[in-house]
């Protein structure tokens, strides 16, 4: 028996224009030039103005077009003829200072390093996985079950972890040593396997961290010397030796693996006396428009119902293509500075002065309030973005802390509480370095009340090892 039943419902649909704004929202400076690039070369309908100097290379350039020019305008012209031919190459207000060096990114430099030496297809496109997967520092994170499974996923076919183990010792040959270990135990042994092994201190260090890392560690330097049967000097030498070598293998001074990173900011913090300034580094949107011939052209098709359908629709379609596309950029640069404006002023106190311990807790909720947008819209426009101050480039994301609640009621920032703990480890004596019990005491006596697997929370984000382990190499690197 059929029924017929009439219901009235509610539904929230995000609208395909809607996640193309929001992903435009989330690019950055240079995110974002390429994403209009690639517009301007899509959409014939969308043009971009072009500066002064650029306006004046296009006219002067022998490709284009020019009106008769008889000798007296052609020899006497009074633009030096340097100018013409050497401003396509660099702008004459922002000349560099010194030779503009060409880096290759470190993995990049693993890849033709790998090519070089072996040259077996599937073994190259697993090995170019497998440097895609290390991380900053070159440390390959993921065990090799997960790798194999993903990279099965993703090429389709079924991926064996002996496949992944085979690549990764012929990986961990190339340069630098330690390259792509998964721990700082394998990166030791990595580094002392590449030197001469008929050295007593290399062979005991090996057999040092290959058998008993954790007593290591753990400070069990008696045990150590018993069953490595050797006595407290010939200890110190070897452990002079591990502590020589790199936790990492890859790190920002190594030239030409990792060469510092040149951050283009999205906003601009000036400060004239109390005031706080924003501006975006670089607006954009008042330099895209739509070329005023080609909507005549769109009108007269419109208007001329026998021409081509297909032609019509096309001319529309990137007509409001280019329309959305410039209102986009219109959106998303007054969103960044309302919220930038927004955070400044949440957070003057901290923008003025530069200190961190001035930092307020602070949420994306709190923005989204103030500025009357979403907390999905106020994520986009954070994220992966940095702000130039007078006190260096900030990251928008470090401004997002929770907060804990102090003696006084106050409440303090986690970044305060972080950056507390930093400074009391780096004041303390190095050879009795202060548990994380006695950390939760200095913070209590200092007004903050926290426990102590926060504590341990906190400095493992600082990346500082615990009491133990601070003893013990600070006692090596005294030696």
């Amino acid at each position: 028996m059929l029924n017929q039943i009439q219901t009235q419902k509610q539904q929230l649909k995000i609208l395909p224009q809607q996640i193309h704004l929001l992903n435009i929202f989330h690019l950055n400076t240079l995110q974002l030039e390429q994403r209009i690039l690639d517009e301007l070369n899509d959409n014939p309908l969308l043009e971009e103005n072009l500066s002064k100097d650029e306006d004046l290379t296009d006219k002067f350039s022998k490709e284009s077009v020019q009106d008769f020019m008889n000798w007296d305008e052609y020899g006497y012209d009074d633009i030096p003829d340097y100018k013409l031919e050497y401003e396509n190459y660099l702008p004459a207000d922002n000349m560099p200072s010194k030779p503009i060096a060409e880096y290759d990114n470190f993995r990049e430099q693993l890849k033709q390093q790998y090519r070089e030496q072996f040259n077996d297809d599937d073994s190259v496109k697993t090995a170019d996985y497998l440097i895609d997967s290390l991380n900053d520092h070159g440390i390959l994170e993921q065990d090799l079950p997960s790798l194999a499974e993903n990279m099965s996923f993703s090429s389709s076919h079924w991926i064996d972890e002996k496949v992944l183990a085979d690549t990764l010792v012929k990986l961990q040959s190339l340069e630098p040593a330690g390259i792509a270990a998964r721990n700082v135990q394998e990166c030791f042994l990595l580094q002392l396997r590449r030197m001469n092994n008929k050295r007593p201190d290399v062979k005991k260090a090996v057999s040092l961290l290959e058998n008993y890392f954790d007593d290591l560690r753990n400070g069990h330097l008696e045990k150590i010397e018993t069953v490595l049967g050797i006595d407290q000097d010939e200890l110190k030498i070897i452990l002079q030796l591990i502590a020589s070598l790199r936790t990492r293998p890859v790190v920002e001074t190594d030239n030409g693996l990792n060469p510092t990173k040149n951050i283009i900011p999205d906003f601009i913090i000036t400060q004239d006396g109390d005031m706080l300034e924003v501006v975006l580094y670089q607006s954009r949107a008042s330099s895209l428009h739509i070329n005023q011939s080609w909507i005549e052209t769109v009108e007269q098709a419109e208007k001329n119902k026998s021409s081509d359908k297909g032609t019509r629709q096309y001319l529309r379609s990137k007509l409001l293509s280019a329309q959305w596309f410039i209102s986009a950029i219109q959106q998303r640069e007054t969103n960044m500075l309302k919220t930038m404006k927004a955070i400044v002023q949440y957070q003057y106190d901290y923008f003025r002065t530069g200190d961190i311990m001035l930092l307020k807790p602070m949420i994306l909720k709190n923005i989204a309030e103030r500025v009357n947008l979403d907390i999905s819209t106020i994520s986009r426009i954070t994220s992966n973005k940095y702000a130039e101050t007078p006190f260096g480039i900030v990251l928008l994301k470090d401004l997002f802390t929770e907060g804990l609640v102090n003696q006084e009621g106050e409440s303090i920032s986690n970044r305060v509480i972080q950056s507390t703990i930093k400074d009391v480890i780096e004041a303390e004596d190095k050879k009795q370095p202060y548990t994380d019990k006695q950390l939760v005491e200095i913070l209590a006596a200092r007004g903050y009340n926290i426990a102590r697997r926060t504590v341990a929370k906190y400095r493992e984000q600082l990346q500082i090892p615990v009491a133990q382990q601070r003893g013990i190499w600070s006692g090596i690197m005294q030696l």
